[in-house]
C-alpha cells in the first residue's frame, strides 16, 4: 500500500499539469497534484479575500466580512482539493477558479457549475 502511495505522488509530481494533456495518466496525475495543491493551500484563501475586499471596500468590511468569506472559501478550496485527491482517476477540471491559489492572487475564487471532463 505505501509503495503505491509513493508511486502515485511521483506521478502526480512527475505528471504534466497541463489541461489539455493527451495522456490519461497526465490528466489524472494533473487533477491529483491539483487536488493536492488546493488541499495544502486553501489556508490561503483568508489573507487572500481580505486583499481582495479591502481594495473594494476597504478595511471596516475586509476585517470581517472578508475575513468570514475567506473562512468559506477556505474551507470550500480544501475540501475540493481532497475530493480531486480522492477522485483522482476521473480527469475532471477543478470546480475552484482559479485552479491554483497563487495562479492570481487578485482574483476573487468562484465556483464552476458544472462538471467538466479535461
Amino acid at each position: 500500500m505505501k509503495a503505491l502511495v509513493k508511486r502515485l505522488l511521483m506521478l502526480s509530481l512527475l505528471a504534466s499539469f497541463n489541461a489539455s494533456a493527451s495522456s490519461y495518466p497526465a490528466r489524472f496525475g494533473g487533477k491529483f497534484g491539483n487536488g493536492l495543491a488546493n488541499a495544502v493551500t486553501g489556508v490561503a484563501e483568508i489573507p487572500k479575500t481580505i486583499i481582495i475586499t479591502r481594495r473594494k471596500q476597504g478595511w471596516a468590511y475586509a476585517a470581517t466580512a472578508g475575513f468570514f468569506t475567506g473562512m468559506v472559501y477556505m474551507v470550500a478550496r480544501t475540501l475540493n482539493g481532497a475530493y480531486d485527491m480522492a477522485t483522482f482517476v476521473i480527469p475532471t477540471k477543478p470546480i475552484v477558479t482559479p485552479d491554483y491559489i497563487w495562479q492570481n492572487f487578485d482574483q476573487e475564487t468562484s465556483f464552476r457549475k458544472t462538471w467538466e471532463l479535461r
